[in-house]
């Protein structure tokens, strides 16, 4: 096991090629502001937008909705921040998890790239079976299966012959996703003011000042407080933050490539301040237009929302132009996340926890024993949705949905000890090359905010197995690391 490296003494910054410990801190850097963006979008951007934001409108209302993407937005954004300070400082691959290791310590670093692996790789599961049952809908006689090991075979090849391959396939990728939701929004807002045609009919006929079967009245924003500002309730909004918050997951892949970007001190804060605001119009956006058009209760009941509203404008084909920007989405989430998990890996190698072999790369510089280690278990866990759905993977869900906001409260702790240890070395706050504002407020408040939004669940009863599954599961972590490091120091 790796050497507690969490010493005061030990310098905060560090060159790519660190000499004394035998190990480099990053992969080639060939990516750039705009990769960094679009990959950032395409880990955001995907189903939890395209088909669970009617699901969160359904239960914390549309007005609720909004107030629960807000403060998920501005979680994010703090969170970024100390992200944003971190990752111009140390440009490292693996990012969080080295940031989380050297200051907190060993055993949280370990535990945060394990969460964060997981993540991802339960992803990968998930969006080759999506990618595949969307096939077959359009291809009946193709087994899902071949669909599934055709899409594994591309997502490995744009992964692993270099970086700047996979970020302009990741690129292209998130290019669709974000025309298709310019064009949605632009659509829905001129139906919600009458300039095209609206036929709500299709949605239903419940909601109390809906525009369910108006014919083509505009609805403007009736739908939005027809039954009140919060129909549900205020709980309701605090019980959804958690989704929201994992909806928002992704962003945090800006500091995973810190270590393959060129010049990180200029790139990463303009691409961290840019992506948010771009993702906070898309998502709030697209939530505005859909509560607008579709009264609350029937949102996302059945499909997709962004299907409902096209079939109400009337768009030729709406179920299959969604079901290609979806499929898109599917194979941008997979395409990040196998990236995403393949640095965790490469960097815990890196650092000595894991075998040095899985820290080797191609003659592309890419970490292709880590990537197929990472492919392993999206299909270990592509099998156990199949044949253990309601055991083993139900256990890997829970974890991984909680997953995300926990690296976020390792972000946002590993920034105040940062901050603390940096000035302690006799340096000042005007020696960063970018400095986060607001310090100590913002990692507290991103701190606070990402904890609650952890614990908030415990008022929700279909969630709340998930907390005490992930209190387990952190503590197996835990104990496993330092059960390990005792062998290793007697």
């Amino acid at each position: 096991m790796p050497s507690d490296d969490s010493s005061p003494s030990r310098p905060l910054a560090a060159s790519d090629q660190t000499a004394a410990e035998g190990r480099i801190d990053a992969l080639e850097r060939r990516m750039s502001k705009r990769h960094l963006m679009m990959i950032s979008f395409g880990g955001v951007i995907g189903t939890g937008l395209f088909l669970s934001t009617g699901y969160t409108i359904n239960q914390a209302g549309p007005f609720g909705t909004v107030l629960a993407y807000s403060i998920g937005a501005v979680i994010v954004y703090l969170v970024m921040m100390c992200l944003g300070e971190l990752s111009v400082a140390m440009p490292f691959t693996g990012a969080f998890h080295v940031y989380a290791r050297r200051f907190i310590g060993p055993a949280t670093g370990f535990v945060t790239a394990v969460l964060y692996w997981l993540t991802w790789t339960v992803a990968l599961g998930s969006e080759f079976t999506g990618a595949a049952i969307i096939m077959n809908g359009w291809f009946p006689g193709v087994p899902v299966w071949v669909w599934a090991a055709l899409f594994i075979v591309l997502i490995l090849v744009l992964n692993m012959l270099s970086v700047r391959v996979f970020a302009e396939a990741e690129t292209l990728l998130s290019g669709v996703k974000v025309v298709a939701i310019i064009l949605f929004i632009v659509l829905g807002a001129a139906a919600v003011v009458g300039l095209l045609p609206y036929d709500g009919s299709g949605a239903g006929s419940s909601g109390g000042g809906g525009s369910s079967g108006t014919g083509g009245a505009a609805p403007l924003l009736s739908n939005l407080t027809g039954d009140g500002f919060l129909p549900n309730g205020l709980g309701a909004v605090f019980t959804t933050i958690l989704a929201v918050n994992f909806a928002f997951s992704g962003t945090e892949l800006i500091g995973i490539t810190a270590g393959e970007v060129k010049d990180p001190g200029a790139t990463i804060p303009r691409a961290i301040h840019a992506t948010l605001a771009r993702l906070v119009v898309f998502f709030i956006g697209s939530i505005v237009v859909i509560a607008a058009l579709i009264p609350w209760e029937d949102a996302g009941v059945e499909e997709s929302p962004f299907v409902t509203v096209l079939d109400g404008i009337g768009i030729p084909g709406a179920g299959d132009i969604m079901n290609v920007v979806i499929l898109t989405a599917i194979l941008s989430a997979a395409n990040s996340g196998l990236y995403a998990s393949t640095r965790m890996l490469w960097s815990l190698a890196n650092e000595g926890t894991l075998p040095k072999a899985l820290a080797r790369t191609n003659r592309f510089g890419v970490p292709a024993l880590a990537m197929g280690l990472s492919m392993v278990g999206g299909l270990a866990a592509l099998l156990t949705s199949v044949h253990a759905a309601s055991t083993v993977y139900l256990v890997l869900v829970s974890v991984s949905g909680l997953a995300v906001v926990l690296v976020w409260v390792a972000i946002s702790a590993s920034h105040l000890s940062f901050r603390r240890r940096w000035v302690a070395e006799g340096r000042s706050a005007g020696e960063l090359a970018y400095r986060a504002p607001g310090y100590p407020w913002v990692p507290i408040a991103a701190l606070v905010l990402a904890t609650a939004s952890c614990l908030l669940i415990v008022f929700d009863p279909v969630q709340r197995p998930a907390l005490g599954i992930t209190a387990v599961f952190l503590a197996v972590c835990y104990g496993g690391y330092w059960s390990a490091a005792r062998r290793v120091s007697l």
